[in-house]
């Protein structure tokens, strides 16, 4: 009972939060509004040999180390904990998933941040607990990459980052910006505790990979050509992130399609 009373003054604060946001943001919101979003799946890899041999040097670290490590600590760590985790991580960086919602011109999407922030770290131990979702706020990721994408900048050239995985130049350029802008990671910077954001960027990458092990082991499985196939996962994934539809394409993922003069 106590939970949904708080949830409800939450909620009562969500409506007048978002009608006092409406005049400040309305100029991020008929630029958004105005311009038809559309990502171009079409596959732009002009350093494509570059990126199979940064992709072979990720798989074999993969295997060799990062998906050996995650084996372990899924033995070592009961689920509950890593979710717990997972939860903790994403709340932190609610002010970033906060104004990019903003940036693009959504309101509902900033004043769900806004809410599922103050519940899940008054109510929900700090963010351990996903309260907000139990209580029908689902998490959505939201980075300046996609930002860009919803004002209509292209995608770029596909890109493999080393020990990271498939990403492009804007997204690359996205996640700069959201770690260069983190007011958490600037707090830290200025006040001598450098070493959390580190701490915080471990935790990122084990989650991350937590993650994708799975997903990353069946495609290879049933995949022709292993990079291909997930760089066309990449493409989708993205598209449907952009336009704040389901994270989960991974079991729609288009094969690409192959001619003789290929092989």
């Amino acid at each position: 009972m106590l939970i949904n009373r708080i949830y409800t003054a939450f909620q009562n604060k969500k409506s007048c939060f978002k009608s006092g946001l409406l005049g400040c943001a309305a100029v991020f919101m008929l630029s958004a509004c105005s311009t038809t979003t559309t990502v171009n799946h079409q596959v732009n890899d002009p350093f494509e040999g570059v990126n199979r041999g940064i992709f072979a040097f990720n798989n074999g670290v993969d295997k060799a180390i990062i998906h050996p490590t995650l084996r372990g600590y899924r033995k070592v760590v009961p689920q509950p904990a890593r979710t717990g985790l997972q939860n903790f991580l994403r709340n932190l960086k609610s002010p970033i998933v906060f104004a990019n919602q903003l940036l693009q011109g959504d309101l509902d999407g900033a004043g769900d941040a806004f809410v599922r922030a103050s519940v899940n770290t008054f109510v929900g131990f700090g963010g351990l607990v996903d309260v907000a979702a139990h209580e029908g706020i689902e998490y959505e990721r939201e980075d300046f990459g996609q930002t860009l994408a919803v004002w209509g900048i292209g995608s770029g050239p596909y890109l493999m980052v080393p020990l990271v995985g498939p990403s492009t130049v804007r997204d690359a350029t996205g996640y700069i910006v959201d770690a260069l802008a983190d007011p958490l990671r600037i707090y830290w910077d200025h006040n001598g505790h450098e070493g959390r954001n580190n701490v915080r960027m471990a935790g990122d990458y084990l989650v991350l990979k937590d993650q994708l092990m799975d997903m990353m082991e069946s495609l290879e499985y049933g995949a022709i050509d292993y990079y291909a196939t997930v760089r066309s996962a990449y493409y989708q994934n993205r598209e449907a992130e952009v336009q704040d539809q389901s994270e989960e394409v991974t079991a729609s993922v288009e094969i690409p399609e192959y001619e003789d003069d290929d092989f």
